[in-house]
């Protein structure tokens, strides 16, 4: 039995990722760049025992004041990957004890991980570990099926407002990397007006040295009205699951160029092979109005946990005392961690 934080340098992350399903948000090369933003460490916690193997990637952020520091996931769905059956009862016991351990003794006091809705871990036994809290649910496009069935479970107002834009002549151009500049500054405007923090204000070099680290596993749609760039989205294929980066569309009235992106782009993935178009869900999970429109395209549905793990119980409750003292400590289900 071993466990580890690995660097994204390490042999032992990628042999894992040729033995485990996995999806863009475990691969080191997503993580080291995701890092940068967060302005913490890439990093990866890994087990094995008998030959099975599991695999957190981790972003680790120093605690500001302090020497100790904590961890979270990249952003996105990147929870852990494993090649061992949900009933080995035995490995998923000693794979988390293992790493609760292994946070304490780097120093790491807390771990906040988005599980991936489809590649779900037994629930139960990250339960005895930590807390895991159900925010709500995601959707998915089944890529399996036929475009006429794609097509009769998108929503009758989504279809509507798709056939619409084809009226108007808007179209949808795929993998153009010079448009990405045009497109970008369409998101900034958008993420300006709903208020987004500023770790949403993903930039063109960002973005471009993504698509350069991890080449035709990310791919960029942009939709034109006659030359100009009124919106697009980011998103990656990778053994076979597509799954939404950030996306945007200008807005103006009677335009749906956002109706019109995701259902080229599920056309263009099903094209190409990929099995499912995984959308995600509302702002934090929440089943909110996002969450309303992208359910309009699917009927297709996952639960969205996230798992809180304390690793150093005296140094978290040190920390909440000192710098969130209204804040309960036992209570891993509100914001997490606390102190932050």
């Amino acid at each position: 039995m071993t466990a580890a934080l690995l660097d994204p340098a390490a042999r032992e992350w990628k042999e894992t990722l040729q033995h485990v399903g996995h999806d863009m948000y475990h691969v080191p090369d997503y993580v080291v760049l995701d890092a940068r933003l967060y302005g913490g460490t890439p990093a990866a916690f890994h087990f094995e025992r008998d030959g099975r193997r599991l695999l957190i990637p981790l972003i680790v952020r120093a605690i500001n004041g302090s020497e100790l520091r904590d961890a979270l996931s990249p952003y996105g769905y990147p929870g852990p990957v494993t090649d061992a059956p949900p009933g080995d009862a035995e490995f998923w016991e000693q794979a988390c004890a293992a790493f609760v351990e292994t946070l304490r003794a780097e120093g790491i006091v807390t771990a906040f991980i988005r599980m991936h809705p489809l590649l779900n871990p037994p629930i139960p036994a990250l339960r005895h570990h930590g807390a895991v809290v159900h925010h709500g649910e995601t959707v998915s496009m089944d890529l399996t099926v036929s475009v006429e069935e794609m097509w009769k479970q998108t929503r009758s107002d989504h279809r509507n407002h798709i056939n619409r834009a084809k009226r108007a002549g808007t179209r949808v151009v795929f993998d153009d990397w010079d448009r990405l500049g045009e497109w970008v500054d369409v998101y900034h405007d958008n993420m300006r007006r709903v208020g987004a923090t500023s770790y949403y204000f993903f930039t063109r070099e960002h973005l471009a040295a993504l698509h350069d680290a991890v080449g035709d596993r990310m791919h960029l749609a942009v939709a034109l009205e006659g030359d100009e760039v009124v919106g697009g989205n980011t998103f990656f294929s990778y053994d076979g699951i597509a799954t939404g980066y950030v996306s945007s569309t200008r807005r103006a009235p009677k335009r749906y160029a956002d109706e019109l992106l995701y259902d080229e782009v599920r056309r263009w993935c099903k094209a190409r092979g990929d099995e499912v178009f995984h959308l995600g869900g509302g702002k934090g999970g929440a089943n909110d109005s996002l969450f309303t429109y992208k359910a309009g395209f699917s009927t297709s549905r996952h639960p969205f946990h996230t798992w809180r793990v304390v690793a150093d119980r005296p140094a978290y409750e040190a920390l909440v005392r000192e710098r969130k003292p209204g804040a309960d400590p036992a209570d891993l289900t509100t914001t997490f961690p606390s102190y932050r």
